[in-house]
């Protein structure tokens, strides 16, 4: 869906305010890298009483960029966090105690597990954790459809797990501001037990029934055709899901060695990731009664495709 050029024409140099729609600004967080694409997009929402959704990581610099993109009469009420993992939640807390606004979010980073995650993570052999803020603690809870009002603007909250159990995405007006659930640079990682890609897809039909007219990721430019991106992402995942019922039908096989055999095109840097959502794509498999294991699911677990699906 995102070609080269605009990958490159995404490009808004980090601490710098821009406005990308009357009453809402994006400051640019200094954090690029693989997995951020040129960064967390924090978002400023409102012209007096500010919202901030997604603060971003813990770095003094971005934190002074937040505060001086304030302008005279102007006053963050809403510190707002769309997910707990380390590039979007940790700079809440120094956020709230330098403006006294209170942080919101669905729960901690283990909230809106779902029952067979939980299973698996006390399990013990699942592994997983990558990049989650496991000290973030919200003031307020947001449940699924809670409001937000501020002078002039109004969020309401959609508990989208799949990414994050305790991910959620924000309503304004015709626009979603859409966290990692949908991004227009990549797919998002989905690494069980954080990750649950029976939830994503979930999240993903539900964000596509709203029809919204843009989407304001986490990372990355805005969406301005989101029914065409998110029918791109249950595509894309469908088409991992083909790939990887296919490879078993060779014989039972590891996520790590189903990962190898797809992800041929992949940095061996990502390759973890690739391996952690093919196991995302096994667990979800599992528990539709396709594949089976003789063990609890984990990297090393073998699967095999159940003869009935064959």
């Amino acid at each position: 869906m995102t070609d080269a050029f605009d990958l490159q024409s995404f490009d808004p140099r980090p601490g710098q305010p821009e406005t990308l729609a009357p009453g809402l600004r994006r400051i640019l967080a200094p954090n690029p890298s693989p997995m951020t694409f040129r960064g967390t997009n924090t978002y400023l929402l409102g012209t007096t009483e500010i919202a901030v959704i997604d603060p971003g990581p813990a770095d003094p610099i971005h934190l002074e960029a937040i505060l001086a993109a304030l302008t005279p009469g102007q006053k963050i009420t809403h510190i707002v966090v769309t997910h707990a993992h380390l590039d979007h939640s940790p700079l809440a807390r120094p956020l709230a105690e330098a403006t006294g606004a209170p942080v919101l979010a669905y729960g901690d980073a283990l909230s809106g597990r779902s029952a067979v995650m939980q299973r698996l993570a006390e399990a013990g052999d699942i592994g997983g954790g990558e990049g989650v803020d496991h000290g973030f603690t919200p003031d307020i809870l947001l449940p699924d459809n809670g409001v937000l009002e501020g002078d002039g603007w109004q969020l309401t909250a959609l508990w989208t797990p799949g990414h994050l159990g305790n991910h959620l995405c924000f309503v304004w007006q015709d626009s979603i501001f859409c966290g990692d659930l949908v991004m227009g640079w990549a797919s998002s990682l989905v690494s069980p037990p954080d990750g649950d890609l029976t939830d994503f897809m979930t999240s993903c039909q539900r964000l596509l029934a709203l029809d919204p007219r843009r989407l304001f990721p986490g990372h990355g430019a805005p969406i301005d055709d989101p029914q065409a991106r998110i029918s791109w992402l249950i595509r894309h995942r469908q088409g991992r899901e083909a790939a990887i019922l296919d490879q078993l039908a060779q014989g039972p096989a590891t996520a790590a060695r189903l990962a190898r055999a797809i992800y041929t095109d992949t940095a061996a840097p990502l390759l973890p990731a690739a391996t952690r959502n093919v196991l995302a794509h096994l667990i979800d498999l599992l528990g539709k009664n396709i594949v089976s294991c003789a063990t609890a699911p984990h990297l090393d677990a073998e699967f095999t495709l159940n003869s009935e699906r064959i």
